[in-house]
Parts: structure tokens; sequence; C-alpha cells
């Protein structure tokens, strides 16, 4: 099934002196209606140029919840009801990660834009045949990385690219909580992905290389605490801290440049963003040892104003617009699979007990990650597992679970 592109029409302005041009709504459906399901519902809904129209979920007494709180919503439990019956533009999946590959490729071999929660898929394999569907199909595949869209991020990615920092020399981030605990991921798969999306919009290159180290003190084998570090070219590197067994909740991240720095603190409901004007700077020239001193320079900081909005309503108008305008995301599904690949050369990295695993070309074709071991890599080809349509057609059901 082809991609849908709805028919312009006119209409004449309430004054009568000219005509603008309106689309017809595009006609959005939501998979999952647990944690982060009812968030894009409320975003969706809200959208001038878009209809939302069903709602599915397992669980009858979300859709009970869910039809109180919209009678104009439809509520289904069937998957292959949902995909194939409703008339659907686009589908938006927020559903467990375990399901998200067979959910979306489903979605798209339905002909549908498809929109999917972070983490995109459980694999590499699994994020770059979602990748091919969209593209041979023509439809608008997008990785939801909310915080992209945040006023915030915005903000320091333009200061970067405007060179107020000067170079960058590495990002520290913090992002800890106690829970919410998860039983099919860790905490490196449920809460880096936010601050690996934002390193890697910041930085604009792949990292080389990562290790992880973690524990699972309360679930075996699903570790609820992690340290995962990023080494990318130019000597430049980033650190993330993950948990879910801190007693406070800190969303935290410090960019350090050669002129300036920033701290980001997402928890704050004003002022998220400080520039401190300091540095250290190392004397040019000296002739003895006593001449050689360390300049520290301490200037003002200082807090830029930004133009508050829900960074998720952005996202989702994004999405609406890329459908649209038939335009690549932001957040397109490339994204969404650079952002699979570290966590899985972390996890490889953890099972290792933090041993660096280095990537192969970020140019190139995608690679899995090949350990460091002896101090030699010695590269090896992707595996790629062909699968058929049975798993995303006929294991929807089975595997669509409450969100």
């Amino acid at each position: 099934m082809k991609a849908i592109v709805h028919p312009l029409r006119k209409f004449c302005a309430p004054d009568g002196n000219h005509l603008e041009t309106m689309k017809k709504p595009v006609t959005v459906g939501v998979m999952g209606f647990g944690y982060w399901g009812p968030l894009l519902v409320r975003n969706f809904r809200s959208l001038p140029d878009c209809r939302l129209k069903a709602v599915c979920d397992l669980n009858t007494e979300r859709l009970k919840h869910i039809s109180t709180l919209y009678p104009d919503i439809e509520g289904m439990t069937q998957p292959l009801q949902f995909l194939n019956g409703s008339s659907l533009d686009a589908v938006v999946i927020a559903t467990p990660v375990k399901s998200h590959y067979p959910l979306a490729k489903a979605s798209l071999l339905a002909g549908k834009h498809t929109f999917i929660e972070k983490p995109m898929a459980t694999s590499s394999q699994e994020c770059e045949e979602l990748i091919d569907i969209a593209e041979r199909k023509g439809l608008v595949l997008m990785v939801d990385h909310t915080f992209l869209y945040s006023a915030p991020v915005r903000k320091i990615v333009e200061i970067v690219q405007a060179g107020d920092l000067g170079d960058i020399r590495y990002i520290n981030s913090r992002r800890l909580n106690l829970g919410l605990f998860q039983k099919d991921i860790n905490v490196a798969w449920d809460l880096a992905p936010h601050d690996i999306s934002i390193i890697l919009h910041i930085l604009g290159e792949f990292p080389v290389a990562v290790n992880c180290q973690g524990n699972a003190h309360v679930t075996p084998q699903v570790e609820d605490v992690t340290n995962m570090s990023l080494l990318f070219p130019h000597k430049r590197f980033a650190t993330i801290q993950s948990s879910w067994l801190e007693p406070r909740k800190i969303r935290e991240m410090t960019i350090v440049g050669s002129q300036r720095m920033i701290v980001y603190d997402d928890l704050r409901t004003r002022e998220k963003i400080r520039i401190y004007d300091v540095r250290v700077e190392r004397p040019p020239h000296y002739d003895t040892f006593a001449e050689f001193q360390y300049s520290y320079h301490y200037g003002d900081s200082y807090i830029p104003h930004l133009q508050q909005e829900e960074p998720l309503t952005l996202a989702c108008r994004h999405f609406i617009d890329c459908i649209e305008t038939n335009s690549a995301p932001m957040t397109s599904g490339r994204q969404g699979l650079e952002l699979i690949r570290v966590l899985e050369g972390a996890s490889a990295s953890l099972k290792m007990n933090g041993a660096p695993f280095i990537f192969g070309s970020p140019n190139g074709p995608v690679l899995a990650p090949v350990p460091i071991g002896d101090g030699s890599a010695h590269s090896r080809k992707p595996k790629r597992t062909r699968r058929g349509p049975s798993r995303a057609r006929n294991g929807v059901a089975t595997l669509f679970e409450n969100a």
C-alpha cells in the first residue's frame, strides 16, 4: 500500500479577500495507553491538523478510562484490526520495547506513517529493517527523542554551533531517581537514551568507543545502576550515570568548553540553563618552572531566555508536518539506529565487566561493536537476520502489551 497523500482544497478566508490552502487532517491512532500513551493522546488530539481516531490497548480497563476522557476516540483491543480496519494515516507506538519492532513493521507494511517511542527497537538489525521498509514505501518513520525538541536543548545546540563555548572538551550527564523499575530492559536502556540522543545531537558525530559498568541489585540480571563512557574523536568524551536507586531525582548535564561552560538542570521550573564564563588557561611560553602558572578566569554567569513549550507537543507537531510535507524528521529512523548502536555497545561492554568496545566506521555500513580485548581490534561482518513477515503480522497480538 502506498503512503496516503491528502488532496489540497481551497477555502475562502472570512474576509473573502484571499484564498488559503488547507489540508485534510492526518488521521492518527495510538497503540498503548499505559504510562506515556495518555500524554501522546493528549498532544496529538490538540493539534489542529490531526484527527486522533482510535487507541489500541489490551487492557480493557484502560480503554474504559479513555472513553470517559475522550468519548469521540474509538477503543480497540485487536492490533491487526486497529492497523488494517481503522482507515488510519499514521500510527503512534507507545508499548513495551520488545514490541516496538513487530508493531512498527506491521504498521509500515500496512502503509502507515509510524512514530515510535524510544528506544526504537531492541537491535540495530531491527532498526535497519524498519528504515528499509519506510524508505521503500515512502513513509515517514520517526523516533520520539523528546528532549531534542525541548527549548533548553535547542538553545544549547544553538550556543555550541555558534562557537560560544569554544572547543567542547567533555559532557557529563546524570539521570537518577528511585524507580521506575523495568523487567524487560535495564536502566541504561530505560534512562540513558535521553542523554545519548542529546549528546549525539550536540556533538554532531558518532562515538568511536563505549564502555559501561553496572550492577543489578534488585532484579537479577537487570542492571539498576550503570556508568557509561562514550569516546569521541578529537579527545572528546561523555559520561552518563543512570540509576533507579537514588533517593533524589536528578536530571543534570554539564557541557565543558575551552571558553565557557553550561549547566543544564531539567528539574528547575525556570532557569534550566546557566552559562558560566569560566575557564583555565595554560601559559603559552615560559622559561622556568617558577614562571609556569595556570591562569583561572572567573567571569559572570548568565541565564538565556527560553521560549517554553512542551517538547512532546513540538515532537507530535513535527511528525504531522513531516507527513504533510513529505519531509524527513529531525529524529528519523537513522537517529534511532545510532542510539541503538550505542546501547548495543554498552550492553556488550557490561557483559565484559566494563571492557571498552569500539564501533565500526560511522560513515560506512552499520557494524556490530568490536571488543578491544588485548589491545588489537578484530573487525567482524555484521550478522543480518532475515525475518519473514509472519513475526510482524501474526506475532503482533502476542507481543503487544499494555505499556
